[in-house]
């Protein structure tokens, strides 16, 4: 995948996952930075804020497998979820009123002026 070539090649992806790790990784770096870096300014902050949690979830994961599991809730989190993608939708399309952001009662406090300066 690059900026010339959209498809996905996966069997020369899983090859080089297979036979050099560490080049499948600096390669996948590089594709994700020129992709986060190619969105719009105003999406750029937030997609490598995303990446970065990415990033630290598959180095905690023991294991691909894990890491794979806890990405896939990640992501159905973000569509299923409060304030995810399905909310989103059926508020757009009226089915679910808009929820108003909870007031918190807060205490005034009394300040006394300083005396005046003449």
């Amino acid at each position: 995948m690059d900026k010339h070539n959209d498809e996905f090649e996966f069997e020369r992806w899983a090859d080089l996952a297979r036979d050099d790790p560490q080049g499948f990784e600096s390669a996948r770096r590089k594709v994700l930075e020129s992709l986060i870096e190619s969105a719009p300014p105003e999406r750029k902050q937030r997609l490598s804020g995303l990446q970065w949690q990415i990033d630290r979830e598959r180095e905690r994961a023991g294991t691909p497998m894990a890491a794979c599991l806890k990405l896939s809730s990640m992501m159905w989190d973000k569509v299923l979820g409060a304030g995810g993608l399905v909310e989103g939708l059926e508020q757009l399309s009226g089915d679910r009123p808009v929820p108003l952001a909870p007031r918190e009662a807060a205490a005034v406090l009394p300040f006394k002026r300083p005396p005046a300066e003449h």
